[in-house]
């Protein structure tokens, strides 16, 4: 195997306590006498990994705990206080807002700088602006000061700069959210490209959705250290599982939709109506939900659908695009979902079957519908679930 893009080993990033009068000058005094300040907050402590070409990997964890502070480590903004940090190949970062451009100059300026730090030369560049000019879409704006631009302008121009230079390695955080809608939109199809073609991607978010979307692999990161790094999938469960343990909503509620945008939910076959009882079923009973969605402009929609407990526990969901699904085009921009549950395995209780309809790029949820269902049966077993399982005889094997 190749040598990593990235290699973190042992890295620890700690900062002098200076919260109070003296700290600095207890900080300074330590300095000049040789030795670590005495009262240290430790930010990162003893994190190692790798990424390779070709791969994909979030960082996740809460608010705090050194994402943003390692995707500096590894960009060279800082430099740890322990351990170290190699990278190689080129680097687009994209993780703080407006780092590397000089708000004095022009937008145009700028993409000449920022393409000279990349290594393109003049002739290359006259190349690509028209692309970078294209992406970034901020019309005449890119020959004012960048000290003129709103936060997505800003966004959009070193986007676009990174879009053209195609690095070895992506690394960026959640400052894509400042974006307008559309643009988010044509940034994931094209992170979704470069992924496609061979690229590499290191990504902090805080949306669950988009890491299992673009990342293979994930690192979840708690108050420093690393609590997980695996399989994506196994790393958001046991991070979403850990703050479902942290804190449940008493009420269940389902999250707010974003009532615009032309996005509905047209029908949802056999649900009773909003006022009705809900519908019962036999433990082991199957189950067809079939749902009629509207979406603007004839472009099909993503359907996401998940089993929540009576209280607000989630079950089980999934969605039409992580299992590349598309909606069967009825006409009139109305999209149509067919899904079958064979052998429901939920214990007795209440339940609710929550659909949800989001844009094509999954990225603005738009409306919510409830079906309340109710799993009947005489049975001792314990929990959401029946796992299948039998007794075995003291001589029986398994």
């Amino acid at each position: 195997m190749s040598a990593p893009l990235i290699r973190a080993d042992g890295l620890c990033k700690r900062y002098p306590v200076l919260g109070h009068a003296g700290d600095r000058v207890h900080a300074l005094w330590d300095m000049v006498r040789g030795r670590p300040p005495q009262r240290q907050v430790v930010v990162l402590d003893g994190v190692s990994f790798e990424v390779h070409a070709g791969q994909s990997l979030a960082i996740i964890g809460e608010n705090g705990a050194g994402k943003s502070t390692l995707l500096k480590l590894v960009t060279g903004v800082l430099t740890p206080s322990a351990g170290s940090i190699t990278t190689r190949g080129s680097i687009g970062a994209l993780i703080e807002l407006g780092a590397g451009f000089h708000p004095e100059y022009s937008g145009r300026e700028n993409v000449r700088m920022a393409a000279a730090l990349h290594g393109l030369d003049d002739a290359e560049l006259a190349r690509r602006l028209p692309e970078i000019e294209a992406f970034a879409d901020i019309g005449a704006y890119i020959d004012e000061p960048v000290k003129h631009y709103s936060t997505g302008m800003v966004v959009r121009l070193g986007f676009a700069v990174i879009a053209a230079v195609r690095p070895a390695l992506l690394i960026t955080d959640e400052i894509l959210s400042v974006g307008d809608e559309s643009f988010q939109r044509k940034c994931t199809r094209w992170i979704d490209e470069y992924l496609a073609g061979g690229g590499t991607l290191l990504l902090v978010s805080h949306s669950m959705y988009h890491v299992q979307k673009l990342c293979r692999q994930a690192l979840w990161l708690h108050e420093g250290r690393i609590e997980k790094h695996g399989d994506v999938f196994d790393v958001c469960q046991q991070y979403l599982a850990w703050h479902e343990s942290r804190q449940r909503d008493p009420n269940g509620e389902a999250t707010a939709p974003v009532q615009s945008g032309g996005y509905e939910i047209e029908s949802v076959a056999g649900a009773p109506p909003q006022d009705a009882p809900a519908q019962y079923l036999e433990q082991g009973a199957s189950l067809l939900h079939e749902v009629v969605l509207r979406a603007p402009a004839g472009v099909a929609p993503v359907l996401m659908c998940g089993w929540v407990r009576a209280d607000g526990t989630p079950v089980y969901g999934l969605s039409s695009e992580m299992a590349q699904v598309a909606g069967e085009p009825l006409g009139d921009d109305r999209f149509r979902f067919r899904l079958h549950f064979d052998a429901l395995p939920l214990l007795p209780g209440s339940y609710q079957l929550r659909t949800h309809v989001l844009d094509a790029e999954a990225l603005r949820l738009f409306c919510t519908s409830e079906r309340s269902i109710v799993i009947q049966g005489a049975t001792r077993e314990l929990g959401v679930v029946r796992l299948p399982h039998r007794w075995l005889g003291p001589d029986e094997a398994p």
